[in-house]
């Protein structure tokens, strides 16, 4: 509102002025004169003005005609003029209308329309590094990875366009199966966006599956000063890597080598179950039991694991089941609870055979979480303790019948590994192989026709009714073996 009337007061007074001036001018100004060709002309001052204005609007005119006329003369001889830039901008549109229409198509699942409308605005616009990746993707889409690979290759001349380009031919390759030409596409288009996560994560998988421990760690130190990774996250998978490093030189028979990689796996990551199992190795391999011990008990404290005691076994090979049994004691008691350490002891004490005490050691991890193992260790105590045969017998068809416990389990696709690996077979995923007691399955049918088998004699003429202690419960089974 106060600006619309300050316009219309600033107007009143232009015009107000502008009179004034012309009255002042009339009364006071002289008559111009002006004689051409024996003509005399007379102009007041005010029709001066006025006719200077004319000349001037009329000069300028002139001058722009003369310039339009110039310019259509040069356009006729092939110079690039207004008229020329009109057309190019008339074009330019055309090829920008082109191009949303084939994003748009694209996006709608229209691959052959978004196709054709590439190739139009590719026609239209002259710039590959629009056009050409949009009919890149497009010919993918519609199935022509022939015209794909043509236009991914095109965007490589282009410093601008080339890790677009590098991008699109590594995702072909990885579609086709060519890991080894698609690990070269990583490391280049690495090479060229080093911060690209996306380009992190496909090199760092690839790299795996090649076996580049050490490339892969060099990929992963990347991540971290990226951001792209925790810290501690960055440190348990570069034990994880590190450990698999440590297992090549292993491979290799270089036994210094492979004792300071694994020894440094352990290091990064103390609760990574083979990495403590093989630093322990390369500690007995050169003589220092103390440190061994000392790396799988605090492993064992973590997570008690078979491998764990595997490798501790190795620290004294030629020891009595007796001295066993009491060193030993060094990882049961650091988690008495724990159902591992509970076998384990009744395992050790089946050897010593003094079979109460396993029976004792075992608890009731039979009864509660009954597995192959536990359920082979109570049949073990039965016999040792002269139980009857159909209770071996029984015990022996439900261990056989029962779940086998913990195992190697991908957290991400829930497969289960016969040992531990960095890279899970089923899915791809790195470091997520967990060591525990997969979803329950059902026993298998060929699993269910080996039962009879564990009878050895001929089986008796078809009875009324099973044997008494075949129904039995599980618990009910254990009291009548004591």
């Amino acid at each position: 509102m106060l600006w619309s009337l300050t316009k219309v007061v600033l107007f009143v007074v232009i015009i107000a002025a502008l009179a004034l001036g012309a009255g002042l001018l009339s009364e006071t100004g002289q008559a111009l004169r002006i004689i051409v060709a024996g003509w005399e002309f007379t102009i007041g001052p005010v029709q001066a003005v006025i006719l200077g204005v004319v000349l001037f609007i009329a000069v300028w005119l002139t001058l722009k005609i003369l310039g339009l006329l110039g310019a259509t003369f040069r356009f006729l001889n092939g110079d690039e003029t207004a008229i020329s830039r009109y057309f190019d901008r008339n074009r330019e549109r055309k090829g920008y209308k082109a191009l949303s229409e084939g994003m748009m198509a694209l996006a709608s699942g229209e691959p052959r329309l978004a196709l054709t409308r590439a190739q139009n605005a590719e026609r239209l616009l002259g710039k590959p590094e629009l056009t050409t990746l949009l009919v890149a993707q497009a010919a993918e889409a519609s199935g022509d990875h022939r015209r794909a690979t043509e236009a991914y290759k095109t965007l490589l001349k282009d410093d601008a366009t080339r890790f677009v380009g590098v991008r699109g031919l590594l995702q072909q390759k990885l579609a086709e199966g060519d890991r080894e030409v698609a690990l070269k596409l990583a490391e280049k288009a690495f090479e060229l966006r080093p911060k690209h996560a996306e380009t992190q994560d496909i090199l760092l998988h690839l790299q795996s599956d090649a076996g580049d421990w050490s490339g892969a760690r060099a990929t992963l130190g990347a991540k971290l000063k990226t951001g792209a990774l925790p810290k501690d996250v960055y440190r348990r998978r570069d034990a994880v890597l590190a450990l698999q490093q440590a297992r090549t030189v292993f491979d290799d028979a270089a036994s210094i080598e492979a004792r300071e990689a694994a020894i440094e796996a352990n290091r990064l990551s103390p609760d990574l179950i083979p990495a403590a199992a093989m630093a322990a190795r390369g500690y007995i391999s050169k003589g220092d039991r103390k440190h061994a011990t000392r790396v799988l008990k605090k492993a064992w404290e973590v997570l008690p694991h078979p491998d764990l005691a595997s490798a501790f076994s190795e620290i004294e090979p030629d020891e009595t089941p007796q001295e066993r049994l009491k060193r030993f004691r060094t990882l049961t008691n650091a988690r008495p609870d724990a159902d591992e350490s509970k076998m384990l002891l009744a395992e050790l004490l089946l050897a010593a055979e003094d079979f109460p005490g396993a029976r004792r050691a075992l608890d009731d991890v039979a009864t509660r979480a009954p597995t192959q193992r536990a359920l082979a260790i109570l049949a073990a105590v039965a016999r040792g303790e002269g139980a009857e045969d159909s209770i071996v017998r029984d015990l022996v068809a439900r261990a056989i019948a029962a779940p086998r416990g913990p195992q190697w389990v991908c957290d991400k696709c829930h497969a289960i590994h016969d040992g531990w690996q960095p890279v899970c077979d089923n899915c791809g995923s790195f470091d997520t192989l967990s060591w525990k007691t997969p979803p329950a399955t059902s026993t298998s049918p060929a699993l269910a026709e080996l039962l009879p088998l564990m009878d050895a004699r001929p089986e008796p003429e078809p009875a009324p009714e099973p044997p008494p202690e075949a129904q039995l419960p599980l618990d009910e089974i254990a009291r009548r073996a004591n």
